[in-house]
């Protein structure tokens, strides 16, 4: 027994399947764009270890405030916020969550030149 369908129907299901793999791959893009990774360099103007969080002056004079958290790597310090202080300069790599910026990943590029 062999089931056919009349072409309508056939046109219809592939126009159909070809909105649902749009709205699938439209979806996956906007779920890739929480994930996109940022990089700021500049100096340290504030560091306040129990808000865990650092305000970087960029070089371009634009002040960023970064938050910390513990999954956050951290280059040229022992601790998670120790030996860096005001004026120190620093790489962030950070991701933008609900308007927050949160590090990925912190260096220490040693102290400002003066």
């Amino acid at each position: 027994m062999r089931l056919s369908l009349p072409r309508r129907c056939l046109s219809s299901l592939s126009i159909v399947s070809l909105f649902v793999l749009f709205c699938v791959s439209v979806s996956q893009i906007g779920f890739t764009q929480d994930d996109v990774v940022h990089v700021v360099s500049g100096i340290v103007r504030h560091l306040d270890k129990d808000a865990k969080t650092v305000v970087v002056k960029a070089d371009d004079g634009t002040e960023h405030t970064i938050k910390w958290t513990e999954k956050t790597t951290w280059e040229g310090v022992k601790d998670a916020g120790k030996g860096i202080k005001e004026g120190s300069r620093v790489g962030v790599k950070y991701t933008e969550k609900a308007g927050e910026k949160i590090a990925v990943g912190i260096k220490d590029l040693g102290k400002a030149a003066e």
